[in-house]
């Protein structure tokens, strides 16, 4: 590391951040130095290990130690947050989804040019090193141009504790704004050429839980190449049994996992106590345990099973490896374990602030993201493709 390390304000000390926070302790380039998160119970957990919490984001942008606004708070949030920093003139480092309209996006990307800071979006999985590592095989030129690319991933999403507002699309809720976000940032990033158009289908079966539960789209590019994104979040199959048991935070899986989200769901009561169930599972809840940080055992994360089919050989991304089939041999690099989970976050973040270098995952980048998965909502109502127009390339 060569300079200070980035000096991180987190907003919102929820399950996102409870994902990065093994990245945010493992990497010495960046400190956590302040918080603020409505529940007096995670602001104290902060406070004891971390430094200083705020219960407002007003106050958390206006702390001069703070450097970079980390904001993980729910979608509907993001905008404002995302403006609230710019404002105060902190970098922003802001999840997946941007946010939930074009128009949200536009704000923000505008907020963060005038106030010279940079915005980069993640994590999203099209951080994750097989990604990468494939993207960088498929630029090599060595097995031609991409022409399809298939995705999926089934999982128990819809059956995890629930908020309320996370199961009312409107406001951000279901498995397209949510899931949908990394599996088109990864599809996009590897076909490396702008979307044109998507026709989709989504499934919402489930009354007592009202959104999207599963969407399957067609998404077609620039150049010829084609993608087909599957996502299901029933609690049923398990794809990562297509992935050698490695789940998608890199850690092995066991059989006995198999319905576990579903058996916490059965003996939740009324309205309000599903929101507690959640709320206690998370940083500073009495059931919080850590997310897995670097180990031996720890694989790369990953979003589902992908094959990427190019001219001369199909490229299959796993949790430890790309696997290459060509024309006449079947061929497995291996890229070895993580030193620091979602390390490749803070690289982009690093490389951006301290090097001045335009970061790929930008404003820009992500709204063509959202664009596409709004655009998956909006085929699946009309039975018709849509067009896309605000997209990039990467």
């Amino acid at each position: 590391m060569t300079g200070r390390p980035l000096r991180i304000g987190v907003a919102g000390l929820g399950r996102a951040f409870s994902l990065m926070l093994p990245t945010f302790v493992g990497d010495d380039r960046v400190a956590l130095v302040a918080a603020c998160d409505p529940r007096p119970a995670a602001r104290e957990q902060f406070t004891r290990e971390f430094g200083t919490a705020y219960d407002s984001v007003e106050a958390l942008a206006a702390d001069p130690a703070v450097e970079v606004l980390y904001i993980a708070s729910p979608h509907q949030h993001h905008a404002t947050h995302a403006r609230i920093a710019a404002a105060n003139g902190r970098h922003v480092l802001i999840e997946k989804p941007m946010a939930l309209t074009l128009a949200e996006c536009d704000a923000m990307v505008d907020a963060c040019s005038a106030a010279g800071v940079r915005l980069i979006v993640g994590h999203s999985h099209s951080f994750n090193a097989p990604y990468l590592e494939t993207r960088r095989l498929i630029n090599s030129g060595d097995f031609g141009r991409v022409r399809m690319i298939h995705a999926l991933n089934y999982t128990d999403f819809l059956y995890r504790p629930r908020r309320p507002e996370e199961l009312a699309t409107e406001q951000g809720g279901g498995v397209v704004f949510s899931q949908a976000a990394h599996q088109v940032d990864v599809v996009r990033l590897l076909a490396g050429a702008p979307a044109l158009r998507v026709r989709a289908a989504t499934g919402a079966w489930d009354a007592a839980r009202p959104t999207e539960g599963a969407y399957t789209a067609l998404l077609w590019f620039d150049g010829g190449a084609f993608a087909s994104l599957t996502y299901s979040g029933y609690g049923h199959f398990d794809s990562d049994g297509w992935c050698e048991d490695i789940g998608e935070l890199g850690q092995r899986k066991e059989a006995s996992h198999h319905g576990a989200a579903r058996r916490r769901l059965l003996n939740v009561g009324p309205t309000g106590e599903e929101a507690q169930l959640k709320a206690a599972g998370t940083y500073g809840g009495p059931a919080y345990r850590p997310a897995p940080g670097a180990s031996s055992e720890l694989h790369h994360q990953h979003f589902g099973p992908m094959i990427v089919s190019c001219e001369r050989a199909d490229l299959r991304p796993l949790p430890d490896a790309i696997e290459i089939n060509g024309d006449t041999t079947r061929e497995r690099r291996s890229i070895g374990s993580p030193a620091v989970p979602r390390r490749e976050v803070i690289d982009e973040l690093w490389s951006a602030v301290r090097e001045d270098r335009a970061p790929l995952h930008d404003g820009v980048w992500a709204r063509a993201t959202l664009e596409v998965c709004t655009a998956i909502l909006d085929s699946a109502r009309s039975g018709v493709d849509v067009v896309l127009r605000r997209q990039s390339a990467g």
